[in-house]
């Protein structure tokens, strides 16, 4: 059961993967050139099983009430496989799988798997939670650092264009209300029903898009030396408003890749 962070490599990319500091991605440098902030809580982490924030961490299924840890008070966030080591199934230059089986304070059993496919221009992540048990309400998300500047370059650009934005509450959560998109600065969640489709651009360096057949993607850009797009299945408090429900014969799955090219 090893933990070791693995090495992916293609072409002049290369791909650090941590599954024992959660599952994350560590690092992508690109020509020798990292994109992703660095730190143990950086990088890219996989936001399972739920993503953003839980109001009040508290959820319901069915007539039960679950309490998870307030690690963002008042609030629960960003799920607990972030948290825990992931194991190695198997690993080869440009590939690797690795998993997680759901544990306390997740009141269900399950296991997560992440699947990280790299080639020499994308890096394609996978992640699915699956149950041989009761049924859950479950969310999956990537929360990914992006460098705000590449070896002291201009900063990075974000464009998209969402058909709507969720309403935020002063609690930081959605009010259920559906709103015309605003302006920066942003931590909020948009939606794009034909797929989430961000592209970031650091002038004359590097342009890379964020895409993802899922239909929510928070970005956030408050900070000096990051700016994450987080492609992801639900809003915040999904479990509680929008629950996708993973079910023995029907896991949730979802995947974002990450494609860039020289400018």
């Amino acid at each position: 059961m090893s933990h070791e962070d693995i090495t992916l490599t293609a072409g002049d990319a290369e791909v650090t993967l941590q599954p024992g500091n959660g599952g994350r991605v560590g690092g992508l440098r690109v020509g020798g050139v990292e994109l992703l902030r660095q730190g143990e809580r950086f990088g890219c982490f996989p936001m399972v099983p739920w993503c953003g924030r839980i109001r009040d961490g508290r959820f319901r299924d069915g007539a039960t009430t679950h309490q998870m840890p307030l690690n963002s008070p008042p609030h629960a966030i960003h799920g607990t496989a972030r948290d825990g080591a992931w194991t190695v199934a198997r690993s080869s230059g440009d590939e690797a799988v690795i998993t997680y089986d759901l544990v306390e304070p997740w009141p269900y059993p399950g296991r997560v798997t992440q699947i990280a496919a790299l080639t020499p221009d994308a890096l394609t992540l996978t992640m699915s939670v699956e149950t041989y048990d009761s049924s859950f309400p479950a969310q999956i998300g990537w929360h990914p650092w992006f460098n705000r500047t590449l070896d002291g370059g201009e900063p990075v650009r974000l464009d998209f264009t969402a058909a709507w934005q969720e309403e935020r509450g002063e609690d930081h959560l959605p009010t259920g209300h559906r709103v015309d998109p605003k302006p920066s600065p942003w931590d909020d969640c948009f939606g794009m029903p034909d797929g989430v489709d961000v592209t970031l651009t650091w002038p004359a360096q590097l342009e890379l898009k964020v895409t993802s057949r899922e239909e929510w993607v928070v970005v956030y850009d408050e900070q000096e030396a990051a700016v994450c797009v987080e492609p992801q299945t639900g809003p915040p408090n999904g479990l509680n408003t929008l629950p996708r429900l993973v079910t023995p014969l029907e896991p949730l799955e979802a995947s974002t890749t990450w494609s860039w090219r020289r400018l």
